[in-house]
């Protein structure tokens, strides 16, 4: 395989449009991105995430305002994937979110080694969370 070459771009962000900012915001707090509380008026809001790539959220009427065709699209399309340290995060992480009404499906031992779960952000983006089981990471 051949080596890529070098890049002078690469991804920085991730940007989901959202219903209700302030609800969003609160979801993301859980997974710990920090967020600023949104003033009244305030449009988009951004957090960096581990590694320095920003999540941005956006309120819908923003999109719209950028690209008058835009149309929410139904969830699926994302998935956002949350890494836990340990098997027991996840349940923990899991019962916090289903907790405030974002549960899915339920933690459960998945076949290629992880503890794995699902939960919905308030849109209906889907947020796996997700350890390896203890000697099972690659």
């Amino acid at each position: 395989m051949a080596a890529a070459a070098p890049r002078s771009f690469g991804i920085d962000a991730i940007g989901l449009a959202v219903a209700d900012l302030e609800r969003s915001v609160r979801f993301y707090r859980l997974l710990g991105v920090d967020l600023a509380d949104p003033e009244p008026g305030t449009e988009h809001l951004e957090g960096a995430l581990p590694g320095g790539t920003r999540l941005m959220l956006d309120r819908e009427g923003l999109i719209r305002s950028l690209d008058p065709s835009w149309e929410p699209g139904g969830p699926g399309r994302v998935t956002l994937a949350v890494a836990c340290a340990s098997p027991a995060d996840v349940d923990a992480l899991y019962q916090r979110l289903a907790a405030d009404g974002y549960g899915h499906r339920e933690p459960w031992d998945a076949p290629w080694g992880q503890r794995y779960a699902s939960a919905r952000d308030p849109d209906g983006t889907a947020v796996d969370l997700y350890a390896w089981a203890s000697g099972a990471e690659p």
